[in-house]
């Protein structure tokens, strides 16, 4: 069980499934750089969010941008949706009547991907749900927006055992301040930080060091 302050961004689990040194350089080296697709998924995750709003259809509730978080992962975040769907079965929400089952919908820009990475993202918000509202979340969706459809996600034993190893693993590497050595594959053409990682050179450099070496080259 991890404390309120050695909280990891539960979104990092995404850039952790897709790179481990993407996710150091982001979350322990602070580093960041925009590119197409990280700008039109910004845009499309505002749209969906709009932060703590509630709207009620019928027997369905939806909540845009609920903040979640989870002691036993030790990460926090947001949701993009989370729908509330009345059932017998389901567990009480205050100011609402009847019993609600919880669907954790998570948009994204592009269309579905080789890796698990989105699968990965949607488990751990449904991790922080069941913990804050004390019930079992078997499924949820994500919304691609390239198809614009809705992608099902069970979350079978499998899955759930990979988002504990993997926020286990982030907290270690960000206690030890860590980044990953350069793993080159064809998927680093399509991430934002090809620069900084600069996968080229292989040799395992810090970011850090190599922008100081690239400094005191420049003096």
């Amino acid at each position: 069980m991890y404390s309120e302050e050695d909280y990891l961004m539960l979104s990092g689990i995404q850039h952790f499934a897709f790179c481990r040194r993407q996710w150091a350089i982001i979350h322990i080296e602070q580093q960041w750089a925009e590119n197409y697709r990280t700008t039109a998924g910004e845009l499309m995750h505002k749209k969906a969010h709009e932060e703590g709003s509630f709207e009620k259809r019928g027997n369905l509730l939806i909540a845009r941008g609920l903040r979640v978080s989870s002691h036993e992962l030790g990460l926090s975040g947001q949701c993009d949706v989370v729908e509330f769907h009345q059932d017998g079965k389901g567990v009480e929400l205050f100011g609402y009547e009847g019993k609600w089952n919880l669907v954790p919908v998570e948009y994204k820009r592009g269309e579905p991907k080789e890796n698990n990475a989105d699968e990965l993202q949607l488990c751990a918000q449904a991790f922080c749900l069941e913990e804050m509202f004390q019930t079992d979340i078997p499924d949820g969706y994500l919304y691609y927006g390239e198809n614009r459809r809705r992608s099902h996600v069970e979350f079978k034993a499998e899955l759930r055992q990979m988002v504990k190893k993997m926020s286990k693993e982030m907290h270690e590497l960000f206690i030890r301040g860590y980044t990953p050595n350069v793993k080159p594959s064809r998927q680093c053409k399509a991430c934002s930080l090809e620069n900084l990682c600069v996968p080229k050179l292989q040799k395992g450099m810090n970011v850090r060091e190599y922008i100081e070496q690239n400094i005191k080259a420049g003096d």
